[in-house]
């Protein structure tokens, strides 16, 4: 409507000129307009924007962030790829998961292998993925190796799979318990191997408590761990003292018996079970009372979770302490991880995006850091710096010069630069998710016509036709 109205004005106002034969002025008058029609109309000028070629997988998330953003001209190669997903860091206890994900499915078989070449995990399928799972036994720096057979067994890809196994930090853990029993046994066993400072108490009777204090002086505990009985016969202030902690709080079921105390003092109802009932993967005996289905959320049909309180719901795990010792410890590891327990670390460790190699630039980012980044093998000392797009992070940068362990003094700084003949196919895929992520964030080229006309000419064009208008009818006056 704008433009409409510019032009019949301005068809108008010449048309009154030309009625009195003044020529110029209403050629003024058509030029006045149309300039202000341009200035208003948002017209671009036909353009087509170049684009650099290019080809094949593209370049790493480092050698893309040396370069200036550019539009390209680059289409995804259809040669297969392989991605692989492990951690680099694994806290000792944990199970390591080695995962290798490929383009289309068909069967094939996943191992991995020890550095003595044995196998020591294996698996099979026709889905696109495969896993396989390994407990490693020590902390210490490995360089196991993975291999993709196909199903005549012919090698498809095979190469380094470094790991770094990390000494876990002690849990500070406080354990009261009314009766002695081989379960709490058995868990005081599993947290003592797994290094735990432990604050234990068993009542032995109306007037024997067995105590066993931390081995060093221990801070206020990041567990607490209870059985049911203790709770129901404590007093109500040591009740209300114990939920007003704010730690996490994992209740051993089995003995308990008092369905109202439970109802009164947290909100826990609690409904008998079936005899003989076992449940999850390891079948332990449930106990007599579990949660309601409701607030309180089942983990794997064991335990029970509301905020930062658990209740284990089974019992007899002593059981499987000889039977299945491998699988308990990871079946209670879970138990903890549904509760929430953490343990703080001094320094947390991000995991490095892409593969690293000698001679590219290698990003270390860690939470905590403090002071100086030092490599021996480098005989470089370098400052932790602050970054802007990493939060609570500080980053250094270094420049490798050889396939191996590139080592960083203190604790968990270790990080492995591969060789450049080392998993081709994974190296293509990291390019290209790297050349992808680039021309994301780089400004899409022009069109034909996206090039916007500047403003100003138009402006100036109008005022100048206005202003010999204004002197040629002053000058008429005059």
């Amino acid at each position: 409507m704008t433009m409409i109205a510019i032009g019949l004005i301005g068809l108008a106002s010449a048309g009154v000129y030309l009625w009195r034969r003044r020529f110029i002025d209403a050629l003024l008058v058509l030029v006045a307009a149309a300039a202000l029609a341009g200035i208003g109309g948002n017209f671009s000028l036909p353009h087509t924007a170049a684009k650099g070629p290019l080809t094949g997988d593209g370049l790493t998330e480092a050698q893309w962030r040396d370069l200036s953003a550019r539009p390209l001209a680059w289409t995804v190669p259809a040669s297969p790829v392989l991605r692989l997903d492990f951690p680099r860091r694994l806290t000792l206890g944990r199970m390591f998961t080695f995962t290798i994900h490929r383009d289309k499915p068909g069967a094939a078989r996943l191992q991995l292998l020890a550095e003595n070449k044995q196998v020591i995990a294996e698996a099979s399928g026709s889905a696109a993925s495969l896993s396989v799972q390994w407990l490693p036994p020590a902390a210490e720096l490995l360089v196991l190796r993975a291999r993709l057979l196909d199903a005549a067994g012919n090698t498809l890809a095979e190469g380094p799979v470094p790991l770094n196994v990390v000494d876990a930090a002690p849990l500070r853990v406080q354990g009261r318990f009314a009766a002695p029993s081989f379960d709490l046994r058995v868990l005081n066993e599993l947290l003592a191997n797994s290094g735990a400072l432990l604050d234990w108490q068993v009542t032995l009777g109306k007037t024997v408590t067995r105590s066993e204090t931390a081995r060093e002086p221990m801070a206020a505990p990041n567990l607490l761990i209870i059985d049911a009985a203790w709770f129901e016969r404590a007093s109500e202030s040591a009740r209300a003292a114990l939920l007003a902690q704010g730690t996490p709080l994992v209740i051993l079921g089995a003995n308990a018996s008092d369905t109202r105390i439970w109802q009164r003092a947290m909100q826990l109802d609690l409904k008998p079970q079936a005899d003989g009932r076992v449940a999850g993967a390891l079948a332990m005996p449930v106990a007599p009372f579990n949660p309601v289905a409701g607030t309180w959320t089942a983990g794997d049909g064991t335990f029970w979770t509301r905020g930062r309180i658990t209740w284990v719901g089974v019992g007899d795990w002593h059981r499987l302490a000889i039977s299945q010792p491998r699988q308990l410890a990871l079946w209670w590891q879970g138990v903890l991880d549904g509760a929430g327990v953490k343990v703080e670390q001094d320094v947390t460790w991000e995991e490095p995006r892409e593969m690293a190699f000698a001679g590219q630039r290698l990003e270390l980012c860690a939470q905590g850091a403090k002071g100086d980044a030092v490599f021996p093998s480098l005989q470089q000392k370098i400052v932790w710096q602050r970054r802007l797009d990493k939060a609570d992070a500080s980053c250094v940068a270094v420049w490798p010069r050889q396939a191996g362990w590139l080592k960083m003094e203190g604790k968990g700084g270790e990080t492995y630069v591969f060789d450049a003949a080392d998993w081709p196919q994974w190296q293509a895929a990291q390019r290209r998710d790297a050349t992808s992520r680039y021309l994301a964030r780089t400004a899409a080229p022009a069109a034909i016509g996206s090039t916007p006309l500047p403003a100003w000419p138009f402006a100036l064009l109008f005022t100048l036709a206005m202003l010999a208008l204004w002197w040629r009818e002053r000058g008429r006056l005059a």
